[in-house]
């Protein structure tokens, strides 16, 4: 059943030995490029890991810049790789993808004893990988590792009421991605990048899971959650996958 502690927003067995999970403010600061000391993150890190029932150093992290890069990983795989999409072909790669007001997405295909692949991927979707189409390409390198019954899980980000925008960016992203279009409480230009991915999911091939009784899931109306907006430089929140 999904759960709801102080390290998780949501934490869920969602196929028999696999998990998706999105952290809380209580699992502390997981990036090393904002706030905290390294070390302390480092701890961080190492404790979501201990709690997940990974082996320490195990979690596999991404160097995320807004690109339409994809990486697929392995036990061979030293460095994090400078990508916004990651992928573990088998599914044995522990994922982790940071956010803090992005859109953080994790995909599973179905089990290999069940006709699939097992593979895993997590995605990092803000307004320039909604625009850039990474979501589609993580889907896609899914895809060709074999994977045909993709499931996906879309963590806490900004809604469509507090992520204002001017008005020149949302109608070119809207030209795209008609769905991306969005009101602020005000009135005001704003994009909604949870729809928006929705859609790109769905068009790619992918089955939405919901997130029952996970909470508010905006970062910037929950402070249970980091949002650059409400308070930059605080931390970031991971989305997880992972094997028991």
């Amino acid at each position: 059943m999904p759960a709801r502690t102080p390290a998780f927003h949501w934490n869920a067995e969602v196929r028999p030995g696999l998990r998706v999970a999105f952290t809380a403010v209580g699992a502390g600061n997981l990036a090393l490029h904002v706030g905290d000391e390294p070390d302390a993150v480092r701890g961080n890190r190492r404790r979501l890991e201990s709690v997940m029932g990974v082996p320490g150093g195990a979690l596999r992290f991404m160097s995320q810049t807004h690109s339409d890069r994809v990486a697929v990983v392995d036990r061979t795989t030293k460095d994090a790789p400078d990508a916004d999409g990651m992928v573990s072909p088998d599914g044995s790669e522990p994922l982790a993808v940071l956010v803090a007001d992005c859109v953080p997405i994790v995909l599973a295909d179905a089990a290999v004893s069940d006709g699939g692949t097992g593979a895993t991927a997590v995605v990092h979707a803000g307004r320039a990988g909604v625009a850039n189409g990474i979501v589609e390409l993580a889907v896609g390198a899914l895809h060709r590792q074999g994977a045909h019954d993709l499931a996906a899980w879309v963590g806490p980000s900004v809604c469509g009421s507090c992520y204002e925008v001017p008005d020149d960016m949302m109608e070119t992203i809207a030209r795209v991605l008609p769905e991306a279009a969005a009101r602020t409480r005000r009135g005001t230009p704003a994009l909604d990048l949870p729809r928006a991915v929705h859609v790109q999911l769905t068009r790619a091939g992918a089955r939405v899971e919901r997130l029952g009784g996970s909470g508010i899931a905006c970062t910037v109306e929950n402070p249970e959650l980091y949002s650059h907006r409400r308070a930059p430089g605080a931390g970031r929140i991971a989305g997880l996958v992972w094997r028991t």
